[in-house]
């Protein structure tokens, strides 16, 4: 599935991905990364989820991301629907019907709610969902404008140049004025909620910059299939790197539950 090169064959375009071999007979973990993410930006993530798990692991970056092919912006207002629809299967099926579970955070995490919700192909088990957005809430357009702010007057551009490379602007820009344009208020996926029938573990920092637990009370109330609800204190937008320790232990309890 991953060439010798590190990198993932997907309708035309290589994408920059990492698998991490682990238990054949347990589920492959998908890793679905935020709206600035890439393959390096999880840090050491995806090596201690698979040591804990002791499931393989894919993580990639998605075009106009880390070493992945650029994309031309602006981005499409569809961009999440379009990654779900059109990206997200050519990789769930070189599974080969392997099962999996679907592990996003941020924009990734609504990639995969949009993915389950839709036509998810055979072996999707289960969803763990960090920092998922379902709709556009005021703190999260203070929360991006506060990034723009940072863009334009602070040295972030060369701190994600470090893992974007030349794909710096597609994925800061590809990203930011999507969610900034006005349109993008409109933005609403509950209405994929009810058809997802797989267990599904969402989590969130009480201090997340970018969106209230309401984001958590909406997929509570309208899934289709069970959903636990992880709270973190002490704890913003990316809770994998800030209660590392409690997410693991989480993601673990919720895979290993009959």
């Amino acid at each position: 599935m991953i060439a010798p090169d590190g990198y993932l064959e997907v309708a035309g375009d290589r994408l920059e991905a990492r698998y991490i071999e682990g238990d054949a007979g347990k589920p492959v973990l998908v890793l679905q990364h935020e709206g600035l993410g890439s393959v390096s930006l999880w840090r050491d993530f995806p090596d201690r989820l698979a040591d804990a798990t002791g499931c393989p692991v894919l993580v990639y970056s998605r075009a106009g991301y880390g070493a992945s092919p650029p994309i031309s912006l602006p981005r499409p207002l569809t961009y999440m629907h379009d990654e779900a629809d059109d990206v997200l299967p050519h990789i769930v099926a070189q599974l080969e019907g392997r099962d999996h579970v679907l592990v996003g955070h941020s924009d990734g995490a609504s990639i995969a709610l949009i993915y389950a919700g839709g036509k998810p192909l055979a072996g999707l088990r289960a969803l763990v969902l960090l920092a998922p957005h379902v709709i556009v809430e005021d703190i999260s357009i203070d929360g991006i404008r506060t990034a723009r702010n940072a863009w334009d007057t602070t040295d972030l551009r060369r701190k994600l140049e470090r893992h974007h490379g030349n794909n710096v602007d597609n994925a800061f820009l590809g990203w930011n004025d999507s969610w900034l344009h006005p349109d993008f208020r409109k933005w609403d996926i509950t209405e994929f909620l009810p058809l997802i029938t797989v267990p599904v573990l969402v989590v969130q920092g009480r201090n997340d910059d970018y969106g209230t637990l309401a984001q958590l009370d909406l997929i509570e109330r309208a899934a289709g299939g069970p959903v636990e609800k992880l709270v973190l204190d002490d704890c913003g937008h990316a809770p994998q790197n800030d209660q590392t320790a409690a997410v693991l232990d989480a993601i673990c309890d919720f895979l290993t539950e009959p």
